[in-house]
């Protein structure tokens, strides 16, 4: 029962974080001129529900991130671009994270979700706009991603040693954890 107690305060902690880190960056100019490009920084939370707490606690923290900051900002249009791109991603994430044995890093994972964050988004947008041309801007995209991914990576990896060190809450690698 303190075990349930105590998951669900952190994955509670762990939403807050990152409904908080969607609105920070908002503020934060962005330093290329490329309509939609951001940091990416909710998906350093993320990243680090799926390797704490596995596939289901990711998906539900990037849901409930995407639902409560849509209706926070005001912009209940944009929630199908980006629970798209998070759900796409997550999946992504967890398909590299549990099942390709070591091959790529935590900044390679992270790459592998802002690509596919990306593609998502453009995808969706492409479909609402009935306009296929839409993916001539995803080149643009996907070189800022690799940028925005290293960085989301290397951060989730400087949280995850701090965690580990201090609350002693360790990675797992099991796909249902």
């Amino acid at each position: 029962m303190r075990v349930k107690t105590t998951k669900l305060i952190f994955l509670s902690l762990l939403v807050s974080l990152g409904i908080a880190l969607h609105i920070i960056e908002s503020f934060i100019p962005f330093p290329v001129a490329v309509p939609g490009a951001k940091l990416g920084l909710a998906n350093i939370i993320t990243l680090l529900t799926l390797i704490i707490y596995g596939f289901k606690a990711g998906l539900t923290v990037s849901i409930l991130r995407c639902i409560i900051t849509s209706l926070l900002t005001g912009s209940p249009s944009s929630l199908i671009y980006s629970l798209s791109g998070a759900v796409l991603s997550l999946f992504l994430m967890a398909f590299a994270y549990f099942y390709t044995k070591g091959i790529f890093s935590l900044v390679g994972i992270s790459i592998i979700g802002a690509q596919a964050h990306n593609l998502a988004q453009i995808s969706v947008a492409s479909i609402i706009l009935k306009n296929a041309g839409l993916f001539l801007y995803l080149p643009f995209l996907m070189i800022i991603g690799l940028f925005t991914g290293y960085f989301v990576g290397l951060a989730v990896i400087m949280t995850q040693r701090i965690l580990e060190k201090n609350l002693k809450i360790t990675a797992i690698r099991g796909f249902y954890g």
